[in-house]
């Protein structure tokens, strides 16, 4: 008995110790940036595929959110979910040259439906969490004021609704795993170019940075309201991730900075474009127009105050021209990637 009882232990210590290994190489796999002496092409690579696999395990319903039959999907999984997206289509913009634009188009539009189709859920959270940070700043202005604790309310039911419908409707979940599953049996054999460098990705790198650069000066000069703000966020975080890909810290970081000061600026003007006109509820009566002029006033004040922060941001980020960057970026490059 006792020979019986050992040879269980050893195997249940052997099974941990596989279980752990394969923890470790998964996380391994699934880190967003190129590992040290892992050459580039392998690196991007490897990371698309981990991106992929983590929002295949998250939609299935097989990332310890759920019971792994893919039906109690949980808010989480779909948030965790579309940054994978992100990460992915960031991803592929930095490899746009290299895969050729025929196989470009077709894998980022494949991204950008997916995220579309898990948006709903999402983005009315977001209009809860934005109300909310307004509410509480201003708590005399607008915290007692009870048609924003109704609009306030009426937010929290659509976010509910849109939680359920994102939750519940596997028919759209089994359409974007096929899709994600598809592409990642192109990912798996991409011919990626194992040149010295970061040679493979410069031309777009530089694209990228140079894309942001423009747009800013277009924000800068009052042009293309709401959406050039909002296209120059999106070319913000396409730097970002690019930045975390290369091991590029310091350039990630501020980028990330920049990121957040402009979403959340994006955020402000579509809850404004968001609210119900005068005269409609929760905005009826002349308490209810004083509330909803109240809170736009509030809106404007702080979208001038984020954009002035994020314009000081972006001029200290995109004060180089692109080739002059790329060249700071080869040097650090190299050093990071020899640790």
């Amino acid at each position: 008995m006792a020979t019986v009882a050992v040879g269980i232990g050893v195997a249940f210590a052997q099974a941990e110790r596989t279980r752990r290994a394969a923890k470790r190489q998964r996380k391994r796999e699934r880190r967003f940036t190129q590992l040290p002496g892992e050459p580039l092409g392998e690196a991007l690579r490897r990371i698309a595929l981990g991106q992929l696999d983590l929002a295949i395990e998250l939609l299935g319903g097989e990332s310890g959110g759920g019971r792994g039959d893919g039906r109690d999907l949980d808010k989480k999984a779909i948030h965790e979910t579309r940054k994978a997206l992100k990460r992915l289509r960031a991803l592929v913009g930095l490899l746009r040259e290299e895969l050729g634009e025929r196989r470009y188009k077709r894998e980022h539009a494949i991204l950008r439906d997916a995220a579309r189709q898990l948006a709903g859920a999402r983005d009315a959270e977001v209009m809860v969490d934005t109300l909310d940070a307004l509410l509480e700043r201003h708590p005399r202005k607008l915290g007692r004021r009870r048609p924003l604790i109704e609009l306030r309310r009426r937010l929290v039911a659509e976010r509910a609704a849109a939680a359920r419908r994102a939750l519940d409707d596997r028919d759209l979940r089994a359409e974007v795993l096929r899709d994600l599953v598809g592409l990642r049996e192109r990912a798996r054999c991409w011919e990626l170019a194992e040149r010295p460098g970061l040679t493979i990705v410069e031309g777009d790198l530089q694209r990228i940075y140079r894309q942001g650069r423009r747009r800013m000066r277009c924000v800068a000069r009052g042009k293309g309201g709401v959406r050039a703000a909002h296209e120059w966020r999106k070319r913000v975080k396409d730097l970002r991730y690019a930045a975390e890909i290369l091991g590029l810290r310091p350039l990630a970081r501020r980028a990330e900075e920049l990121g957040e000061l402009l979403g959340e600026e994006h955020d402000l003007a579509v809850l404004a474009g968001l609210l119900p006109p005068p005269g409609r509820a929760p905005f009826k009566g002349k308490r209810g127009k004083r509330a909803r002029r109240a809170l736009l006033e509030r809106i404007a004040r702080r979208r001038r105050r984020l954009r002035k922060r994020a314009l000081r941001k972006g001029e200290r980020l995109y004060r180089r021209r692109p080739k002059k960057l790329l060249r700071r970026v080869r040097s650090a490059h190299r050093r990071t990637s020899r640790i």
